[in-house]
């Protein structure tokens, strides 16, 4: 009875946040923090029994300005003073542990390397094959012959990240319903309505920050996909070796991304770094990439991984141009799109979801953003629209 009593009832709010991972949860706190902005009421809407459970939960964890393309390289850059706790905002201390980050590479992927090197400069160290060794002790000898270092690489703390962007929302008065999978989204007149198996909602602005699914959503609002790809990553824990020692050492990756190897509490995190297209679900690892995995990491590492202590995949979403939207769908009608952020959503999440807000709110991108040569031109689905 409580139920239908629910469905019957339209729930009004200013905005609704679809997807309660680090995008949405981030970009929902900023909009009821923008100061006069007139929006006072924000429903954060999450499929799962808990914030998080997807792809915010199984991320690598790294803060690394030398990862992705320049967009995201740019929105990371911008993050950086929130991750050391220097704002803006009043961000927690402790989100970012120094680890540093190898990139390596045989002498095949010289070349690679090399163009790498052009695009960090400053932001990476090159390394000869012995300092690599002294870095990461578990290289086997011979198999990398140059790499490049970068020392403001980060472990960061993303449960305390996610958990201070949901705490925000809260303190702000924002609500966030869980169990609430969309089943129902049109448009009506001014306001988007939606139907969940709780409760149905209206507002003027829906801003849509599904993840994976979030093609899946605009498709449900009678709208051109962006044409999101969510690709499969696997990751393994196992044993860390008695000798030598590695919880000191970096991430080391490979330079064309093959695989990555991270220390992680006295255990080691492993991936074959594999992008395997996938439906929108609860990605779970395949055996195959499985065995991949220790395949390559036994190839690269002087380690024998005899048992694995646990394994999971999760979902890299991407757009067709490798960077990221947050912007209004070009049929201007308060649709927002909040998508693609691949891997690096977390190391990029303070920037994005203040951009994103300006953005929701009619304003500019902020002037810090701006600066590292973020626009929301750059942002905008349209242009993927105009690319097709």
């Amino acid at each position: 009875m409580k139920g239908e009593i629910a469905l019957n009832h339209l729930e009004s709010a200013d905005v609704i946040v679809i997807g309660a991972g680090i995008a949405g949860a981030s970009v929902a706190a900023e909009i009821l923090g923008a100061k006069a902005s007139g929006i006072t009421r924000v429903v954060l809407l999450e499929r799962e029994s808990q914030p998080g459970y997807h792809t915010t939960g199984r991320s690598a964890a790294m803060f690394t300005t030398a990862y992705g393309p320049p967009l995201i390289r740019a929105l990371t850059r911008a993050s950086h003073n929130f991750f050391r706790g220097d704002g803006p905002g009043e961000p927690p201390q402790g989100l970012l542990k120094p680890r540093g980050a190898l990139f390596v590479a045989r002498a095949d992927q010289a070349a690679a390397l090399a163009t790498m090197r052009d695009e960090l400069k400053s932001a990476v160290e090159p390394m000869d094959a012995a300092q690599m060794r002294a870095r990461s002790p578990l290289l086997r000898e011979g198999y990398a012959r140059g790499g490049l270092f970068e020392a403001d690489a980060s472990d960061i703390d993303v449960h305390e990240l996610h958990q201070y962007y949901l705490r925000k929302f809260r303190a702000a008065g924002g609500i966030l319903k869980t169990s609430s999978e969309v089943l129902a989204l049109a448009r009506n007149g001014e306001d988007w309505e939606i139907t969940t198996p709780k409760a149905r909602l209206r507002a003027p602005i829906l801003v849509n920050g599904a993840g994976a699914w979030a093609d899946v959503l605009g498709e449900m609002a009678g709208l051109v996909p962006l044409g999101l790809r969510p690709l499969r990553r696997t990751a393994l824990i196992v044993a860390e070796p008695t000798e030598p020692k590695s919880s000191a050492s970096p991430l080391t990756v490979d330079v064309e991304e093959q695989f990555y190897l991270k220390p992680d509490a006295g255990r080691l995190l492993i991936s074959p770094a594999d992008q395997t297209l996938s439906p929108p679900c609860d990605a779970q690892p395949d055996e195959m990439d499985v065995a991949i995995c220790i395949d390559r990491i036994e190839t690269v590492f002087d380690l024998k991984i005899r048992r694995i202590e646990n394994k999971w995949a999760g979902l890299r979403s991407f757009l067709p141009d490798g960077n990221p939207a947050a912007g209004y769908d070009r049929a201007g009608n308060g649709f927002f799109w909040l998508a693609g952020q691949g891997g690096y959503g977390i190391q990029s999440a303070p920037a994005m979801a203040r951009t994103a807000a300006a953005l929701v709110l009619g304003q500019p991108v902020p002037g810090d953003v701006a600066d590292e040569g973020v626009s929301a031109e750059g942002l905008s689905p349209t242009r993927l629209v105009a690319a097709a």
